[in-house]
């Protein structure tokens, strides 16, 4: 099979590193995913996976500078969006949706920002679509909110922002009644609220309005069933946390680092 030149510089380097960057970096799936993926490979010897809690993104320049043999990084909250005028170049889905959490270093020394996360949502969402979810409410405009509201766009399912300081066109929690959670069947959480530590926190709903035809997505993974779920469910919704994502979105950041197609 051939490889790419890019594969090819990536194995046969001497030492491979890649990372994430975010802050804070308290808890993070990554690194126990790509250590295993790196055993699976048989680069465990020489591939790791280092945690880069930057304070502002003015550092994200100095951190590349200190570690040249950088192959790819990972951008968690709150740099999602920050990032992206540090980069060289951006994929063409990476700039329509205007965030990116992922980061390849070409051969030329270049750097080029992509977004996996509309990726894992829009695979893990589509097999539990049912014909009842025809309208959705995204809950929160951060990085993670625009990559869900591109998936929605290409599924051509409308949507809605809820914000808690809403923007033109966004609605104020407050605004959530009766008549609009009959509408909105789809219920995305793109907010921290629910995420460890804070597993007492929730989104502000009328959770007593849900039902059996109602799916509730919480892209927070841990902990597995976040209240707003629980809550959810409590009322005969179905339910989907954002472990499937985040693997998803794992996997295909690795096959960026390592395709010719960048």
């Amino acid at each position: 099979m051939k490889i790419s030149p890019l594969q090819e510089s990536l194995f046969a380097a001497q030492s491979l590193q890649f990372g994430l960057i975010g802050y804070p970096l308290t808890h993070s799936f990554s690194p126990g995913f790509f250590g295993k993926k790196f055993e699976e490979l048989g680069i465990a010897h020489r591939a790791t996976y280092r945690l880069f809690p930057l304070q502002n993104i003015e550092q994200f320049t100095g951190l590349i500078a200190q570690n040249p043999q950088l192959q790819g990084l990972n951008v968690t909250i709150p740099y999602k969006q920050l990032v992206m005028p540090f980069l060289d170049h951006l994929s063409d889905e990476a700039r329509q949706i205007g965030a990116v959490n992922t980061i390849a270093f070409l051969p030329d020394g270049k750097t080029c920002g992509y977004n996996t996360d509309a990726w894992g949502f829009e695979q893990s969402l589509l097999p539990r679509l049912q014909p009842t979810h025809h309208r959705a409410l995204v809950l929160g405009w951060g990085g993670a909110a625009k990559a869900v509201a591109y998936v929605l766009g290409k599924l051509r399912l409308p949507f809605t922002v809820v914000a808690r300081t809403p923007q033109p066109g966004q609605l104020g929690y407050t605004a959530i009644d009766a008549e609009l959670m009959q509408q909105h069947t789809l219920i995305i959480n793109t907010t921290p609220l629910g995420m460890y530590p804070q597993t007492q926190q929730c989104p502000p709903l009328p959770y007593h309005l849900a039902t059996s035809r109602h799916l509730f997505y919480d892209l927070i993974y841990n902990p597995a069933q976040t209240l707003f779920l629980q809550n959810a469910a409590r009322h005969g919704a179905m339910v989907i946390n954002g472990l499937q994502m985040l693997h998803l979105q794992a996997e295909r950041a690795w096959h960026i680092w390592t395709s010719a197609n960048l």
